[in-house]
């Protein structure tokens, strides 16, 4: 591939042009943030229990004190039968087993009008949201594979419109859902949009700043924005007081990501791939002129020529396929790792992220509270994953989180109700947990793109990230766990993260390694590390043709 990188400079890689990129790249963080966030917002399941007679005069006070007694207030079958009809022992066991409950009386937290609470979705109807919400991960892995192929089909940006578009129809069409089916279908659709509605920009922006400064614009932009579009997330929610509105509000503004299709240059990665050197030279010619620059003609004519004698050899290199990746022994090994720590770290920071109930603190507090995690996680991924190393920042990031996650669940093990229980202090087990995923989140994508050999990185890469969405529909089913035991699904997410940790140890180094680039370097990458080798550790002096040259730049 010719030296885009070299062109690049030439026509600006850190000006007027890169400042309005990453401008853009703040909106979609916020919008993306929003999108991704509002299936947890609009279930958000109120403290609710059973409407009859004996208890439609209670005050919210006065029905908490009544149903204290049972083990489980909210949705205790005995307690509704006792409280249904006063004179039930005159009543038969026949009669008795008939009474379910179709009303229900809600403490809205903060007044917002939850789906859950609108449909009456609780206790014996909590499926129904657990399943729609389920049907959302399908669709992001359903998403994620179609859009994946599209774009290598028709390019980054249609794409980048395209799944936003579906996003904003996705969940359009779920304010108007009432039943269980059609509530699933608007959520697949919404779900298909998950991901690449935020990647394509993420290359974009790559591929038009200095390879310097991309680790550091990248983070900060994600840090910054991505955390206040979360952060703000719940208390939209609670402005507006009703999860339609709330829907209208976080998703109109994504109508206006069609514009971008008119402002911004294609991906010239994309365009030199397909063939196209008169696209790429005008995508360059675009970004020259926006931060007043000039592309003399023979500085295009050189990169026309080493485009025409390098396409062949492209070729010929790019001709190996994903299955390479399984033929040798310890490729294959640190394939499996790639993928299962894909598996657990979007797990995880899904779940983690939507776990805000049952906690003794109101969910949309805890929430805010547990997004602030992600402006420091990319902080602290920028300072050190270039000193520590890529196996040390995923494997401590992942022991951190699985620590406290699952110090949280012992914490809920060992509270016995509302009475006893810390808020605060699980407040910040889960700020902090949510911080060590955060960072593992973050930095997985790197060095999954560093480990897989360039021959194979681009099928290689999506692969591993279509398998972390894959079992992100499990996430719903796992907190729903917490209706038979509370500390469940902390305790499933801690297990998860500490086995991540400890296979992320397998891996070999790639800071400051020449990445490989056929799955012959693939395979021998490494050899020799041994498991508790990290490049904190490594003398500086040390200089061998295989371990000093940093890492080379990566093709988007």
């Amino acid at each position: 591939m010719p030296d885009v990188d070299r062109m690049l400079e030439k026509c600006g890689d850190f000006g007027r042009y890169q400042l309005f990129l990453l401008s853009l790249f703040a909106v979609v963080n916020v919008l993306t943030s929003w999108h991704y966030y509002s299936q947890t917002i609009i279930s958000i399941v109120p403290d609710h229990w059973c409407s009859t007679e004996a208890t439609q005069n209670l005050s919210i006070g006065e029905l908490r004190e009544v149903f204290s007694s049972y083990d489980d207030p909210f949705c205790s079958r005995k307690a509704r039968e006792e409280l249904f009809i006063p004179n039930i022992w005159m009543e038969s066991s026949a009669t008795k087993r008939r009474q379910n409950c179709d009303q229900w009386i809600y403490d809205l937290d903060f007044g917002y009008q939850s789906m859950t609470s609108d449909l009456n979705w609780v206790c014996e109807s909590a499926w129904k949201s657990t399943l729609g919400q389920s049907m959302y991960f399908i669709g992001s892995v359903v998403g994620t594979l179609v859009f994946g192929i599209l774009a290598d089909k028709i390019g980054r940006l249609p794409i980048l419109v395209l799944a936003n578009c579906v996003a904003l129809l996705g969940n359009g069409a779920t304010i108007f859902s009432t039943s269980v089916p059609s509530f699933s279908i608007c959520r697949f659709i919404s779900g298909l949009a998950t991901d690449s509605n935020f990647v394509m920009m993420y290359i974009l922006v790559m591929e038009y700043i200095r390879p310097s400064m991309r680790t550091f614009g990248l983070n900060i932009c994600i840090g910054i924005f991505y955390c206040l579009g979360s952060m703000v997330t719940p208390w939209i929610a609670v402005a507006v007081g009703n999860w339609k509105v709330f829907l209208l509000v976080t998703s109109l503004p994504i109508a206006i990501i069609p514009g971008f299709y008119f402002i911004l240059p294609e991906s010239v990665h994309w365009l030199i791939a397909k063939g196209d050197v008169d696209g790429a030279i005008n995508s360059f010619l675009r970004v020259a002129a926006f931060n007043k620059r000039h592309l003399d003609e023979q500085t295009i004519r050189d990169f026309r020529t080493e485009f025409v004698n390098q396409s062949a050899s492209c070729e010929k290199k790019y001709q190996a396929n994903l299955f390479d990746l399984f033929k040798t022994p310890r490729l294959r090994r640190n394939t499996f790792i790639l993928f299962f720590k894909s598996m657990v770290i979007t797990l995880c920071y899904d779940s983690i992220s939507r776990n805000v109930q049952g906690q003794g603190l109101s969910p949309f507090i805890l929430f805010s509270l547990s997004a602030t995690a992600i402006f420091p996680a990319c902080l602290v991924l920028w300072a050190f994953q270039d000193k520590i190393g890529r196996k040390a920042m995923a494997s401590s990031s992942l022991l951190v989180s699985g620590i406290f996650t699952t110090c949280t669940g012992i914490v809920l093990a060992y509270q016995k109700g509302a009475a006893t229980m810390s808020p605060t202090l699980l407040a910040v087990l889960a700020v902090i947990g949510r911080f060590g995923i955060t960072v593992a989140y973050n930095s997985s994508a790197q060095y999954a793109t560093e480990l897989i050999p360039t021959c194979v990185r681009a099928q290689g890469v999506s692969a591993v990230h279509v398998a972390g969405y894959a079992v992100t529909s499990l996430s719903t089913i796992i907190l729903y766990l917490a209706h038979y035991f509370k500390p469940l699904p902390a305790l499933i997410l801690g297990g998860l993260s500490l086995a991540g940790a400890v296979l992320c140890l397998f891996l070999p180094e790639t800071l400051n390694r020449t990445i490989p680039a056929t799955i012959e370097d693939g395979e021998r990458f490494g050899i020799g590390e041994h498991f508790f080798h990290f490049s904190c550790f490594e003398k500086t002096e040390k200089s061998t043709s295989d371990n000093t040259s940093t890492v080379t730049s990566i093709d988007a």
